[in-house]
């Protein structure tokens, strides 16, 4: 039975649960329900897990309870519990610079000044984790300033018309994970990264 470890990133509590920063937890959320999975909190792991089987693959989804700031707290609880490489792990994450809509694959990488990412970085002591981004879009300009406020756009809620986009972008990107073990992850990477969020 092939295992694949995904884990989302975002804050916990109702707070934060529909905001840009917690699309990580959103789309697994979606992916759990799909399969009438619920998510439990495992202290150990310092995440809520969900597990679910999809033909011969064992999936198990992570919503860390540390914060993103302290991801890597979590990731690394993860990986040591389950004895894991790293190429069994996919992050999912958003990204302030990518346009709304988009999905990049990365096999490796800097933080790109994501603060979840740089945890992880910090914990694992590498940059070779798979991570799937999705854009959320740049901060708007402050009226009136030239410069952006980056915190209260991340933390700020998903609109109506940013969500009907999101919904389409995690129903694709689960698409893909689904045949993570049966497909070639090139060939998955070339369909992420060419989504268009306006084709039908």
């Amino acid at each position: 039975m092939k295992e694949i470890f995904l884990i989302g990133l975002g804050n916990p509590g109702k707070k934060y649960s529909k905001s840009r920063h917690n699309v990580g937890f959103l789309l697994l959320e979606n992916f759990s329900k799909k399969y009438n999975s619920n998510f439990l909190l495992k202290d150990k792991l310092k995440s809520s897990c969900s597990e679910f089987q999809i033909n011969d693959s064992n999936f198990r989804l992570f919503l860390p309870n540390t914060f993103m700031n302290n991801s890597g707290d979590a990731v690394r609880a993860i990986v040591d519990w389950y004895k894991i490489n790293l190429d069994q792990i996919l992050i999912i994450v958003d990204d302030k610079d990518l346009p709304l809509g988009k999905i990049r694959f990365r096999r490796k990488g800097s933080s790109g000044g994501h603060n979840g990412l740089k945890s992880i970085i910090e914990q694992l002591q590498t940059q070779n984790f798979r991570r799937i981004k999705i854009g959320i879009g740049s901060p708007p300009l402050i009226k009136g300033k030239n410069k952006i406020n980056t915190i209260s756009h991340v933390l700020g809620n998903i609109s109506q018309e940013e969500k009907s986009i999101l919904d389409k972008v995690y129903k694709r990107v689960i698409e893909s994970v689904e045949q993570l073990n049966t497909k070639k992850e090139e060939y998955i990477i070339n369909e992420l990264n060419s989504f268009d969020k306006d084709q039908p």
